[in-house]
């Protein structure tokens, strides 16, 4: 492929989006890049503080544990206040959190910020998808979601690096400018994003009453949604599973500490460097199959953790997961989008969230306690073999759901710009009418004009 052909896909990828949706993605960039918190947290505790490597483990699970909370919570919000004024609130929630960490020196008041933190991180991302899906034509929602999480991978490996090498200045500077950026990123939310919630017409009564009556039971009562949760939770273990069995398990084979941020930090580089290339390539093909194919992707990279023994051996399984990861957290979104009625957005995003965050509260405790029991090789064949059950749940449990969502989303969008069309056409013809009007009546007027001056003349 030329270097002309990629510009040429480049653009493609990234055109056709509206201005707001870029206001969104950079706001996206900059919290990102401010990410100090979670990156350098663990180490902030056991080398500065000087507590144990399992309090560490602990404060970090107690995050994940407040997205569990966060994360409906925000999708009723999201609903409920509106996209905007949510994302406002727990971005600067989330900055405050920063700054108290930076001032709190108790232990367990570290833990209370960090659980609050975690609420707030995750009690934001409904209303960001959600205002994705409002932005951005259907058909182009999945490639929305894609550059979106790009920008979440650019400015995280630009946050590691610069963190890493600020960290001269000590943690709880680094955890102050985490608190300016989030904070930066609320003001560029506030003054330049606009409120996507869709409206309630007043002549729709009925429809007013059953968003009202949306509940997470409502959305969990949804057959083929709670399937793709589900899913996706067999698929968030296995993701998060890597972050903490492969360091024990190159630890394991003799591998040095410095090898393991190496072989990890192929995984931002490969996102950054080929998530556009990946969403050029999967673009407008089936959801079910995409979903699929990231599980088999999935499974088969963690699963060859086993067989690894070098540090380019591992570094070819984080290559092969992260392809995955590139395939399916966009699709996944949007699928959750497509499924989700337009009035119940952030519901629907807030509980598909909720996934994430058990995942993130469950495999670091999981893999740690399989690695120091059975074994690593009994982690990540285990890894491989839940991989292959979600892919076989998605191609047998959502395929026909999930093409049924699409169709229904393309007539949908269909009937919608045809009603838009016809209502602007209505609105010409009557501004035509009108002018043919007034014409009328000038033309009046000038025949009246002519007939009445002579007389005027001959007045004078």
């Amino acid at each position: 492929m030329s270097i002309d052909s990629l510009k040429r896909s480049a653009r493609s990828t990234v055109s056709g989006l509206p201005g707001a949706f870029w206001w969104l993605w950079l706001s996206t960039l900059v919290n990102r890049t401010g990410a100090f918190v979670l990156t350098f947290l663990s180490l902030f505790l056991t080398q500065e503080l000087g507590h144990s490597a399992w309090f560490a483990g602990l404060v970090v699970a107690l995050h994940g544990l407040g997205g569990v909370a966060g994360s409906p919570l925000g999708g009723m919000l999201t609903d409920r206040w509106g996209r905007r004024p949510t994302m406002v609130t727990m971005h600067l929630a989330a900055a405050a959190c920063s700054v108290l960490l930076a001032l709190v020196t108790s232990a367990w008041g570290i833990a209370v910020v960090v659980l609050l933190m975690g609420v707030a991180m995750q009690g934001v991302r409904p209303s960001i998808n959600a205002a994705i899906a409002d932005l951005v034509p259907s058909d182009d929602v999945r490639r929305a979601y894609a550059l979106n999480y790009w920008a979440l991978n650019l400015g995280f490996a630009i946050a590691a690096i610069g963190g890493g090498v600020a960290t001269v200045l000590g943690y709880r500077t680094l955890f102050v400018a985490d608190a300016v950026a989030t904070t930066l990123c609320a003001l560029i939310v506030f003054l330049r994003l606009p409120e996507t919630r869709p409206e309630t017409k007043k002549d729709e009564a009925s429809a007013a009453g059953a968003q009202e009556k949306v509940s997470i039971g409502t959305v969990l009562r949804d057959a083929p949604f709670r399937t793709l949760v589900l899913l996706n939770l067999l698929i968030c273990l296995v993701f998060t599973a890597p972050w903490i069995g492969l360091p024990l398990t190159m630890a394991g084979a003799g591998l040095a500490p410095s090898a393991y941020g190496v072989v990890i930090a192929v995984n931002g580089f490969v996102i950054v460097a080929f998530q556009l290339l990946v969403n050029k390539i999967t673009d407008k093909r089936s959801p079910a199959m995409l979903l699929g194919v990231s599980s088999l992707l999935f499974a088969l990279g963690t699963g060859a953790t086993a067989l690894a023994g070098s540090s380019l051996a591992f570094a070819a399984t984080v290559i092969v997961w992260t392809i995955g990861e590139m395939v399916h957290v966009p699709t996944n979104a949007a699928a959750t989008a497509r499924l989700a009625p337009e009035h119940a957005r952030g519901r629907y995003q807030g509980v598909m969230g909720m996934s994430w965050a058990v995942a993130g509260f469950v495999a670091p405790i999981g893999a740690g306690a399989i690695v120091d029991g059975p074994g690593p090789d009994v982690l990540w064949i285990a890894c491989a073999v839940i991989g292959a059950v979600a892919a076989l749940g998605y191609q047998t449990r959502l395929r026909a759901a999930l093409a049924n969502a699409e169709e229904e989303g393309a007539k949908d969008e269909k009937e919608g710009k045809e009603g838009k069309e016809g209502k602007e056409g209505m609105a010409r013809k009557a501004e035509m009418a009108e002018e043919a009007g007034s014409q009328e009546v000038a033309d009046s007027a000038a025949a009246a004009g002519a007939v009445s001056s002579p007389a005027c003349a001959s007045g004078s």
